[in-house]
């Protein structure tokens, strides 16, 4: 590892409930508009929870050729919407790079269920007119590392290329493993974020079995209130958040502008339960604590965290515990968010897509808002960015992204 190569941002790009496109992306956020709303996939009649955050007017020929369309799931799809996007954004163009360039250039897009959609669809085929019937294409369409391996067909990317799948952390530890291909000199630029497309029966219906959603079915768009003492549970969500991760010499040789740094990420495992936090937030911490020292910060010069905070009873609270173990006297100075009360939970894209807030709140010195949090939890009593947008100063921004299984991953970005 070559720790003195500094690891920056040079380019977004997301598909989110809140629009496609990190402009339309932030601008809803910075407002506080909820991306929540009836579920329309499929029919929700009968479900404990109708409601969801889809994203809006998503048509995948915009991005792909109509044969792979029929040959992909929507989260591949997502994926490659959001990687074309960030790299027009830091002005790479693909059709004119070299072979030498393009063995220098990776990614690692992760997914928490891979083709959820796909999976469905088949063993619906598989049980009513059997085996033989099924899509030759059923392998490759749900398999995780789809959609790296298609942005990178799409591309001709021929560095690095995987998938990271931890749950709801894939998105930050897609982000660790790019800055960490990086700083090992094994690529000058990487792709780096995470797709999700739950949005279906088998989706919903299994974390409502779990208990995990919100069925707050006659008003959606109050329904993800992380922090909030009448919260009930997540609204989930679908999309895709895409960084390019460069190498500060390759950036500046480039002469493309430079977003934000990536300090360090930091990640950590309860080893204490599937679903549940440890109580203590013991993962949480170490993630937090492991992010400050790699970067050589004191908690004191972090301005604002992007909380995970799902809108859950335990997983906000049991966070905010974290937040004060790691951050002292500074967790009351601190400004926290959790801009899922926008999204929904998105999954395992869902760190990449804070990442990219994160990053557009240092550009441009402001907060984005935690909506509907009307009465604050005695055990969540942060100082939160509630219902309208912070502008403050901004040099470091952290981001946290927890997932099933115990995993936790914490990022740090600083303003150049």
């Amino acid at each position: 590892m070559t720790a003195s190569i500094r690891v920056v941002i040079t380019g977004l790009g997301a598909v989110t409930p809140l629009g496609i496109g990190v402009p339309t992306f932030w601008e809803h956020a910075r407002e506080g508009r909820s991306g929540a709303g009836p579920i329309t996939r499929f029919d929700a009649t009968g479900f404990s929870t109708t409601f969801a955050c889809e994203v809006p007017g998503f048509d995948p020929e915009h991005y792909l050729d109509r044969k792979l369309v029929r040959r992909t799931d929507r989260v591949t799809q997502y994926a490659v919407a959001a990687a074309t996007e960030a790299l027009q954004h830091a002005a790479i163009d693909t059709t004119t790079l070299t072979d030498e360039a393009r063995a220098r250039i990776g990614a690692v897009i992760g997914s928490g269920q891979g083709g959820m959609t796909t999976f469905q669809e088949q063993a619906i085929v598989f049980h009513t007119r059997g085996a033989h019937k099924m899509s030759p294409f059923f392998v490759p369409m749900i398999i995780p590392d789809s959609a790296g391996a298609v942005v990178a067909m799409q591309h001709g990317l021929r560095g690095p290329n995987y998938a990271v799948v931890s749950a709801c952390a894939t998105g930050n530890d897609s982000l660790m493993s790019a800055f960490d291909c990086i700083r090992a000199g094994r690529a000058d630029i990487m792709l780096a974020g995470g797709a999700e497309s739950p949005i279906s029966e088998m989706g919903v219906g299994g974390f409502a079995a779990a208990r995990a959603l919100s069925t707050r079915n006659g008003a959606p768009t109050a329904a993800s209130r992380p922090f909030d003492a009448d919260r009930d549970g997540f609204v989930i969500g679908e999309g895709a958040g895409v960084l390019v991760l460069e190498s500060m010499e390759s950036a500046q040789r480039r002469g493309v502008p430079i977003l934000a740094e990536v300090l360090a990420v930091g990640a950590a495992c309860d080893a204490y339960h599937m679903t549940a936090p440890e109580p203590h937030g013991v993962g949480a911490q170490l993630a937090m604590r492991q992010a400050l020292k790699a970067a050589g910060l004191e908690p004191s010069q972090v301005q604002t965290i992007n909380m995970h905070a799902t809108s859950t009873k335990l997983g906000d609270e049991v966070e905010c515990l974290a937040v004060r173990g790691v951050f002292g006297e500074h967790a009351d100075r601190v400004v926290v968010t959790s801009t899922k009360s926008m999204t929904g939970h998105m999954l395992g894209a869902a760190g990449a897509a804070e990442a990219i807030l994160s990053v557009q709140a240092l550009r441009h010195q402001t907060v984005p808002p935690t909506i509907n949090l009307t009465t604050l939890d005695p055990d969540c009593g942060l100082r939160v960015a509630a219902n309208v947008a912070v502008q403050m100063p901004i040099e470091v921004a952290m981001s946290n992204a927890f997932g099933f299984g115990g995993h936790n991953s914490s990022a740090l970005f600083r303003l150049v």
